[in-house]
């Protein structure tokens, strides 16, 4: 679980240049936005809603082995099957994007600058 929400956390350190929910237009990008009254208003907002998902749908089923949540969205059907090959797929991946987040966190933090310095996508990183 904490793979996919890693992946979800690397796709979003980009998403959140170009998108800004309304009444957040003038919160700044990257960790910057932590420091910001309004920024600050979303960060418990989105805890609060992970909070809900760890509690709710992404909870541990008692039936199954701890972390083996599946194919949830059902993409599998189009790839073949959930079999143990996809799953050390998707744990590497997910290894790697916790690694990613790490890493965009650390770079903002230590130089001061955005993970995408302008607003062309082509051009981030």
């Amino acid at each position: 679980k904490h793979g996919r929400v890693a992946m979800l956390a690397a796709l979003g350190s980009i998403f959140q240049h170009f998108v800004h929910g309304p009444g957040a237009e003038n919160v700044p990008n990257g960790m910057m936005a932590f420091q910001d009254p309004t920024g600050e208003k979303g960060v418990v907002a989105m805890t609060l809603a992970c909070g809900f998902l760890e509690l709710g749908p992404w909870a541990d089923a008692f039936a199954k082995e701890p972390g083996n949540f599946g194919d949830p969205a059902g993409l599998g059907k189009d790839i073949g099957s959930y079999d143990d090959s996809m799953k050390t797929k998707e744990l590497n991946n997910g290894r790697l994007a916790m690694l990613a987040t790490i890493g965009v966190i650390a770079a903002e933090l230590v130089t001061g600058d955005r993970v995408c310095l302008t607003s062309r996508p082509t051009v981030c990183f």
